[in-house]
């Protein structure tokens, strides 16, 4: 939560405050931007981009104490440009790094390869409702105010997601049993 008043000297042009406030939640901005886009460079340019456009229109806010809510929209808007850009800019090359092995963790880090895998084929909208719902914790009802879209739409996708995510989980049980049957 921000404190509404350095919201107030923000918006009246106070670079302090607004440094503050930015301190207090880049963090938080990066790692649902990271969780949506699946990409490092393409979280960071959404929220860089988020933050201009907050610095920009923070004088249009009327109310400090929704701060917090108008901050994560504006991120959506940039995390869904971005997420355009990028599937617009053809080939997507990214450096793998080398993470140190885990002695036994070996079961959870295929968990989560696992679901990682089968959570990037989820489209752009079924990630959002995801995040917001299960990451941040949001209702289906502030989730969709916060993305802007009607209740039952929000309601629908994180069904369709969920469900999605269920049966892409269950293929590929499926499919891992088959290949060590046949093996």
């Amino acid at each position: 939560m921000t404190n509404p008043e350095l919201v107030r000297l923000a918006r009246d042009g106070d670079r302090d405050a607004f440094d503050l406030l930015m301190t207090a939640v880049i963090d938080h901005l990066y790692r649902i931007a990271r969780l949506i886009l699946r990409d490092f460079d393409s979280a960071e340019d959404a929220v860089q981009e988020a933050l201009v456009h907050c610095w920009r229109d923070l004088p249009t806010l009327r109310d400090p104490d929704r701060f917090d809510a108008w901050l994560n929209r504006l991120l959506l808007h940039s995390v869904t440009d971005e997420a355009r850009n990028r599937r617009r800019s053809g080939a997507n090359i990214r450096i793998l790094q080398i993470e140190p092995s885990q002695p036994d963790g070996a079961g959870a880090l295929a968990d989560r390869d696992e679901l990682a895998r089968v959570f990037n084929r989820l489209s752009l909208e079924h990630r959002t409702i995801v995040v917001l719902h299960h990451y941040l914790g949001l209702t289906v009802d502030e989730a969709a105010t916060t993305i802007g879209i009607p209740i039952g739409t929000a309601k629908s996708r994180l069904h369709y997601a969920t469900e999605a995510l269920r049966a892409a989980l269950e293929a590929d049980a499926r499919s891992g049993s088959v290949g060590k049957v046949l093996a």
